[in-house]
């Protein structure tokens, strides 16, 4: 039994006359016929008695209408929904993005998409860069925002733009006073201070940690922590130094740290779309991959 052959019983009970039903359906009559007994002998019985004067429903077929009725219902509210969802009306999303990427530029972002999409749904998972990336490897989200994964046969990373790692320093420090004459700084001398940095296993340490090695200089972390906001809030304390990506600029400033660019080595990572490799996204995913693209690639 498919669509066709319910809307075609459906069609016939109406009327109860096949040319009236055929023209309805806009099919021959000979084709409604067809329709009807293949229904019938797909079901194993007929469904109407009909004789040359007078047509009506059998025990089966009076069994079947009600059926028919509530499976023609809900294929018709299936056809709907997808074409709503096709057509950007109705839909969700969920996205994973790394904390300093959620907090910066990600409501750019989300506010051109509601501009244009005001009916979908976003869920937003704001997470760390390595939880970003397993979350996409084991589709529990469709596409995430974070750093390059590097080469991943499951992963495809599309960049959007290289984000340049900065000094984060109290505002009464040595190289905050005064301001225009450090407006950067270099890795051996900010490494003459206690410095402040993220727990291992994070992307952002190991980053750190393997580009100072190449230029044989060596990271003595004074003090650990999870988050970056945890980092930027010590070293307003006045606990030490850190070194974060740029994203995080706005946040260490609105907490009261000073930013200075630093280099040799100078430090940059890029920031991209990671989705699941040979995996069809939704209507709304791709929209959102456009709209981000649109509004954050540089």
């Amino acid at each position: 039994m498919n669509v066709k052959q319910v809307r075609a019983f459906l069609a016939v009970t109406r009327t109860m006359s096949f040319a009236e039903a055929a023209s309805i359906m806009h099919l021959s009559q000979p084709a409604l016929s067809l329709t009807i007994k293949n229904l019938e002998e797909s079901l194993g019985g007929k469904l109407f008695k009909r004789t040359t004067r007078t047509m009506a429903l059998t025990p089966e077929g009076e069994a079947l209408l009600p059926i028919a009725k509530q499976l023609l219902a809900q294929w018709d509210n299936a056809e709907e929904e997808l074409h709503q969802r096709f057509s950007l009306k109705l839909g969700k999303i969920a996205i994973a993005a790394m904390p300093s990427f959620a907090s910066s530029l990600l409501p750019t972002g989300l506010l051109a998409y509601q501009q244009r999409y005001p009916k979908i749904k976003v869920e937003i998972h704001d997470v760390l860069a390595d939880t970003v990336v397993e979350m996409v490897r084991q589709g529990r989200i469709e596409m995430g925002i974070s750093f390059d994964p590097g080469t991943n046969e499951d992963l495809t990373f599309m960049p959007l733009f290289n984000d340049r790692f900065i000094a984060v320093v109290p505002q009464n420090h040595p190289l905050s006073l005064p301001l225009s004459q450090h407006k950067k700084v270099t890795w051996k001398r900010l490494l003459d201070y206690d410095f402040i940095t993220l727990q291992r296993p994070s992307s952002v340490r190991q980053l750190i940690e393997e580009t100072l090695a190449k230029h044989d200089l060596s990271l003595s972390v004074a003090y650990e922590a999870h988050q970056l906001a945890t980092v930027g809030r010590m070293v307003v304390t006045g606990l030490g130094v850190a070194v974060v990506p740029a994203l995080c600029k706005q946040q260490m400033l609105e907490q009261g740290a000073h930013c200075i660019d630093v280099e040799a080595p100078i430090i940059n990572r890029k920031v991209g779309i990671i989705t699941r490799n040979k995996t069809q996204l939704s209507t709304a995913a791709l929209a959102m991959i456009e709209v981000l693209t649109e509004n954050l690639a540089q």
